[in-house]
């Protein structure tokens, strides 16, 4: 394929599926070195965007602007952004969304190659490489499915996050606030998720928190602000909870912390694309294509049918014991 100047990636949600397309995004400065790469994606997720090294420029929507009621306000909205894509003069478009709104997107920069995921009637026509998806593969290897299908080379495939150093420091310095030390062990759970049913039971959690406390294990809650009655709960007993924090300041408290526990959700995957070793609570029959991008043995399950609630805090603590072990050699 010749050599391409500008190309736009378009993924505007949510959390965890941007960070899914962080291997096809370094794929991308792999066969093009000398590109310039923007992301197109939702305002609320454009700061994860700092992370993913080989991107140029941040294109954010606002998409609740998009849904008002006054067209007076919603027509400027759209024209500017039109205008912003035109001006980019891409000659690639890859939306790994697929959505009805990114494929009209993909379609009106008017780049010259379009290349979709399609999973939805009447979108194919939107690009002009239309890849239909596989919803057996994990989430990260679908949008690397749509490079393969428009004839890029993927070598060795690299799911690395590399958060700012400013991130770092402000994480640190909220661990210097909690009386927390850098030289000691570190368990932040993230509790919990977008969707009830891939909750564990948050009392689990407080078990599972409270034996490892007594083991001489800090301990970190994490949560957003649906969270804060609960959040409230664990701060209560003494738990280091934090309260409001920028995302990438969160990331960072993961990044200090020693190993990551928590449901199937966003969070969990940005830490396993930090390179940190993560204890993944999971039901297969609910979220079996994002597991921890390939890292499948680091999810406990409950017995094939039933609930997650099922999985018993015993066996949590066994799994989160050997995985300290494991990143802690000889403790």
């Amino acid at each position: 394929m010749r050599e391409l100047k500008n190309i736009l990636l378009i993924r505007l949600k949510s959390i965890g599926d941007v960070v899914f397309t962080l291997p096809a995004v370094n794929v991308i400065r792999d066969n093009f070195p000398a590109a310039k790469i923007t992301f197109l994606t939702s305002k609320e997720n454009a700061p994860l965007l700092a992370g993913f090294r080989e991107v140029n420029e941040v294109i954010r929507l606002d998409r609740t602007a998009f849904r008002g009621a006054n067209p007076l306000k919603v027509i400027p909205q759209f024209f500017g952004l039109l205008r912003h894509l035109r001006a980019g003069k891409f000659d690639l478009v890859v939306d790994f969304q697929g959505y009805g709104e990114t494929a009209w997107l993909a379609r009106l920069t008017g780049a010259p190659q379009r290349w979709g995921s399609v999973y939805g009637k009447g979108r194919k026509w939107a690009y002009t490489l239309g890849v239909v998806r596989d919803d057996a593969l994990h989430h990260a290897d679908r949008s690397l499915a749509i490079l393969l299908a428009g004839g890029l080379k993927i070598g060795a495939v690299r799911n690395e996050f590399v958060l700012p150093e400013a991130a770092v420091n402000d994480a640190r310095a909220w661990f210097a606030d909690q009386r927390l030390d850098l030289t000691k062990p570190a368990i932040y759970f993230q509790p919990f998720t977008s969707t009830p049913h891939k909750n564990w039971p948050f009392e689990n959690y407080l078990v599972l928190a409270n034996h490892w406390r007594a083991h001489g294990v800090q301990v970190i809650i994490g949560g957003g602000p649906a969270d804060q009655p609960l959040l409230d709960q664990a701060r209560s007993l003494g738990f280091a909870v934090p309260d409001r924090l920028p995302r990438l300041t969160d990331a960072g408290l993961m990044k200090l912390s020693t190993l990551i526990v928590g449901g199937d959700t966003g969070f969990m995957h940005l830490a396993v694309a930090m390179g940190k070793r993560v204890v993944m609570l999971m039901n297969f029959q609910v979220s079996s294509n994002a597991v921890p991008f390939r890292h499948p043995g680091w999810i406990v399950a409950p017995p094939a049918g039933s609930p997650l609630a099922e999985v018993a805090p015993e066996k949590m603590i066994d799994a989160v014991g050997s995985a300290l072990a494991a990143v802690r050699p000889g403790n």
